[in-house]
């Protein structure tokens, strides 16, 4: 599909179909509104009237214009009230009407939205990511699927100018995110620590990025014994995986993203029951798809910034081999862990991981992981979690991730309530209390980074939606990729 950024007025314009973002208080057919309605010989006004159209955010309405027009079919998108417009407004706004303009068996749409805070380039960035990202349908495991590719040839952002770096820009993060989609999608039978190491290797050769792929004797060398103690119940051998992305030149600063990559977590001796979202454990490596999707997208991007991408990946399942709740297992920095609890294998692995990124000598570590239920408790569906060491660094993070579009609300790191982590025999026990189970698990990893400032992001709500609007479709949403990309490219 192409993309183009054009001067051309909507009143001007000429093809399949003519989309408008309108604001709540401005329905009233009036100004340049008014004159395209009267153009077309008043097929908006009658539009707005038929389905009561009120501008309210993400909503929309289509139809056919008469009188052998320019324009074969308008459609109106729902922006909310003007003062609340953000880019992600417009993200959603662009992928509502893709869809609707796919749906209409459109080959070309003009799309018309604000200018986001007199910012041209931000708008058009975030026009393209949320068109390519609500266009994207993951048919690979159907034998006859119903549906079809999107049947938009060409898209056009009017009024906007030559925008073609920035369209590029935002079709580059959209690929990343997209990656990470599929990652999360795949069953445990197609994703595993093997594939896993694959992808990293068809990255490395298409980017140009250095890997790093150490095997189970180089974990054990390493003295990874959190990781390889989660690892040694399966029949697949573990993968560590270490991507970097340099620049030419002196790299502005050095930066770290490590994605937890558990291919499939059946919850170790402490198994997940039936009902516990078991057959959705194939999402336990969104962290790690996450990873991958900024790697794809900053290895395109090629910023003056040097980025580290690791992920310890492996399978936490039952065997005769199989750690037992109550084991210590002594991870790579010499901290010794009990194991209370099987299922709580995701910090595990992350504990070793931490401390290999950290000898690398970066200037900040920023985690993410599909970690708790008690952070969906707290926050729901929607609302990742954020714990740092460095309030500079939640604060870069924070506001990447308004750009991005994604939520993440900061909660506190309570030192106190490590007590509930301290064990008998052991450094500390691999969980806590019920209460406050986000926090420990983020107190637990802190253990495992020294003095580089860290930031903790839980994402176990996000990775996945049952919704379907604006530019998510129901499944994997491939959530982080944009927040850590926009953090990787912050100036700071």
């Amino acid at each position: 599909m192409e993309f183009q950024g054009i001067e051309t007025p909507r009143l001007d314009w000429s093809g399949d179909a003519l989309a408008i973002g309108v604001f709540e208080e401005a329905t009233e057919v009036t100004g340049e509104l008014g004159q395209l309605n009267d153009k077309l010989g008043g097929t908006i006004a009658e539009l707005i009237a038929e389905v009561e159209f009120k501008g309210k955010d993400n909503s929309s309405a289509v139809t056919r214009v008469g009188g052998g027009s320019a324009i074969r079919k308008i459609i109106l998108v729902g922006l909310g009230k003007s003062e609340s417009l953000s880019v992600d407004s417009l993200r959603r706004a662009a992928g509502t009407a893709a869809k609707v303009a796919s749906k209409e068996k459109c080959k070309t749409l003009g799309i018309d939205l604000p200018v986001w805070n007199n910012d041209p380039d931000t708008t058009a960035q975030a026009t393209a990511e949320g068109i390519e990202l609500a266009l994207f349908k993951d048919l690979r495991f159907k034998s006859d699927p119903e549906e079809t590719g999107s049947p938009l040839e060409r898209v056009e952002l009017l009024g906007l100018g030559d925008r073609q770096a920035a369209i590029t820009r935002g079709l580059q993060i959209a690929s990343g995110v997209n990656l990470a989609r599929e990652l999360v999608a795949a069953p445990s039978n197609i994703v595993t620590p093997m594939s896993m190491a694959q992808m990293a290797e068809e990255l490395a050769a298409e980017y140009a990025l250095d890997l790093e792929i150490l095997e189970q004797e180089d974990c054990a060398n390493l003295g990874m014994g959190a990781f390889l103690g989660v690892a040694q119940a399966s029949e697949m051998p573990p993968k560590f995986i270490h991507l970097t992305y340099k620049p030419q030149g002196t790299p502005r600063r050095k930066l770290a993203i490590v994605g937890k990559g558990l291919t499939f977590d059946s919850g170790g001796l402490n198994i997940k029951p039936t009902g516990s979202g078991i057959e959705m454990m194939k999402t336990d490596m969104a962290g790690s798809a996450a990873t991958f999707g900024a790697a794809k997208a900053i290895g395109q991007l090629k910023p003056d910034v040097e980025v580290h991408f690791i992920t310890a990946v492996t399978e936490n399942m039952i065997s005769g081999r199989a750690m037992h709740p109550g084991d210590i297992l002594t991870a790579s920095n010499g901290k010794t862990i009990e194991v209370n609890n099987t299922d709580a294998e995701g910090r595990l692995t992350l504990a070793d991981a931490l401390v290999f990124t950290e000898k690398l000598g970066v200037d900040a570590i920023v985690d993410l992981a599909t970690l708790t239920g008690a952070c969906v408790v707290a926050l729901g569906n929607d609302i990742a979690g954020l714990w740092s060491t460095d309030e500079g660094l939640a604060s870069q993070l924070l506001t990447a991730s308004q750009t991005a579009g994604e939520k993440f609300w900061q909660l506190p790191m309570e030192e106190s309530y490590f007590e509930g982590l301290k064990s008998l025999h052991a450094d500390m026990k691999n969980t806590g209390p019920r209460p406050g189970g986000s926090i420990t698990a983020a107190l637990f990893l802190k253990q495992f980074v020294d003095k580089t400032p860290w930031a903790h992001l839980d994402i176990a709500g996000p990775v996945w939606t049952e919704k379907d609007k604006g530019y998510n479709s129901s499944g994997a949403t491939g959530f982080g990729v944009r927040t850590l990309v926009n953090w990787v490219l912050n100036p700071a």
